[in-house]
């Protein structure tokens, strides 16, 4: 008989039915839950010969039907993140990168991305050149590793840096040491330099470059390359500009291209640069610096991406479209834009989709209960925890190869952000009392960075249409397979999973997220 070794908990009833003799299984569940499970690993089972009364939905994984590849799930290095980082003593630093990198000691995030010069979650506004310097002499990667000096804004004023040295580049290198780390970085500029630019509201805010220095920028962004590389930093992709169409009523660093602007530049300008560079590969893609297009809002991404899409000289530096989920209002009513999805991968087949950038705002005095019950902020009203789980799942099911949340750390009260502009995110810091908050999303990202590891497939998963139940499924290169299902409702479930030659009956509370993790005469990890 087929010998099934099962951790689940004791909250939850397991059937195990096996049907033929072949191989070992382990089984382990990992929930998260408005119950306050937190990634909780299930153990001391009560194995059950007959099962409850209830709500009953049977999964069938199709482990041999094979999908889109996975890249990794994560978020983003900025420099507010890197600033709480250094209010902090270095061993609770190292721990927190720990709980955020490592595949057995945390989340093991594995993709992410950072801002090339200053976002919104900097201290300010900045560049890597001198002002007018067209020749690039001045060009300097320095301010993402200079360090801070406590001066820079009235947010981080008066607080005590304990490593005033730590800055962006020390934070990636630091999290790439991590034991098990493994992650990608993909890069995308806010704003070029002011001097480069037309039309702006304020520094480094609104307007677009110049046509006469889309030359210029283009080599700008591929020193920027070479200037990590030499740092000990691969970039594993870059994006011509972060939301090119969020620069009229921006607050912040902001720059416009119309598609065909971003058309022209990539084709005439930044692609050709990376390639005279040794950066990019046009005969493999997947060799060199990938580069995404767009990364602005999904809702609108297939009418932005055709302008390049359909010029073959300025396609063929493409590897794919990045792309972020605000207008979060409409999410839910648009079935978080799963047409959209699958509209630009049925056209653009060859072509990679990563989710990289979503937020919220936070709420300071419960950042904790805010993801499980009615958030507003500037895209209307919803559920985080909800939001995210079903943008998450759905995102990947239609295509998606990687998801990215916006920054990986801020302040307990979303700082530092000179435009009052506060988000919350995986990992809250009160840099005056060193306490660390791993919130709500920190544990709904580990569900997938920590289950689906680099190089996934994701593979069938066949069951009925459940409101409120959505799932997916992915085997790693190491045969081990992940199943997450969220359940929204405030009913319990009953799953039955099929799988080879077992059938597996889990129960799903309420308002739970929850992985199974299927592993063939392997080691729990």
């Amino acid at each position: 008989m087929t010998r099934i070794l099962i951790l689940v908990a004791s909250t939850m009833s397991i059937c195990c039915s096996p049907k033929k003799a072949h191989q070992d299984h382990i089984i382990t569940v990992y929930q998260t839950s408005h119950a306050g499970d937190n990634l909780k690993r299930i153990s001391d089972a009560t194995i059950n010969t007959s099962l409850s009364e209830g709500k009953k939905v049977t999964l069938q994984l199709l482990p041999d039907q094979e999908f889109q590849t996975y890249y990794g799930f994560g978020a983003s290095f900025t420099e507010s993140s890197a600033w709480n980082l250094a209010t902090i003593p270095k061993k609770i630093r190292k721990d927190v990168l720990t709980k955020i990198f490592s595949p057995t000691e945390g989340a093991g995030f594995s993709l992410t991305r950072t801002h090339i010069n200053s976002s919104d979650y900097s201290n300010g506004h900045y560049t890597y050149v001198e002002n007018g310097d067209e020749d690039l002499s001045s060009f300097s990667v320095y301010e993402d590793m200079k360090g801070f000096s406590g001066d820079e804004n009235d947010q981080v004023r008066n607080i005590e840096l304990v490593d005033p040295t730590y800055d962006i580049i020390p934070m990636i290198l630091e999290a790439s040491n991590i034991p098990g780390a493994d992650f990608k970085i993909i890069a995308s500029p806010w704003s070029p330099p002011s001097w480069m630019k037309s039309g702006e509201t304020a520094e480094m805010t609104n307007g677009s470059l110049q046509p006469n220095y889309y030359g210029l920028w283009a080599k700008y962004l591929s020193k920027y390359v070479s200037a990590y590389k030499e740092q000990g930093i691969d970039l594993w992709g870059i994006t011509p500009q972060n939301e090119p169409l969020h620069a009229h009523d921006a607050r912040w660093d902001s720059n416009g291209f119309s598609p065909e602007q971003g058309r022209d530049f990539l084709r005439d300008h930044l692609g050709p640069e990376l390639v005279k560079n040794g950066h990019l590969q046009l005969n493999d893609l997947d060799a060199g610096l990938r580069v995404l297009i767009y990364d602005h809002n999904k809702s609108t991404m297939n009418d932005y991406v055709t302008a390049t899409y359909e010029d073959p000289e300025a396609s063929k530096y493409v590897w794919g479209t990045a792309f972020h989920w605000y207008a979060s209002s409409g999410l839910n009513e648009k079935n978080w834009y799963a047409t959209a999805l699958d509209t630009l991968r049925t056209n653009w087949p060859g072509k990679g989709m990563i989710h990289t950038e979503s937020s919220i705002d936070i709420d300071p005095t419960n950042p904790i209960d805010q993801y499980w019950r009615e958030s507003t902020d500037y895209a209307g009203t919803f559920v985080p925890f909800d939001t995210y789980a079903y943008d998450i799942i759905t995102d990947i099911n239609h295509g998606a190869q990687g998801y990215i949340e916006w920054c990986m750390i801020l302040s307990h009260l979303g700082q530092p952000n000179p435009y009052d502009n506060f988000n919350s995110a995986p990992v809250l810091i009160n840099p005056m009392t060193d306490e660390v908050i791993y919130t709500p999303l920190y544990y709904l990202l580990s569900h997938f960075s920590k289950f689906i590891r680099p190089n996934a497939v994701r593979i069938g998963l066949k069951g009925e249409e459940v409101n409120g139940l959505i799932y997916t499924a992915a085997k790693n290169i190491d045969g081990s397979i992940a199943v997450v299902v969220f359940n929204r409702n405030n009913e319990e479930y009953e799953l039955t999973l099929e799988h080879e030659t077992s059938n597996y009956t889990i129960k799903i509370g309420p308002r739970t997220l929850q992985t199974t993790h299927i592993h063939n005469n392997g080691v729990i990890k």
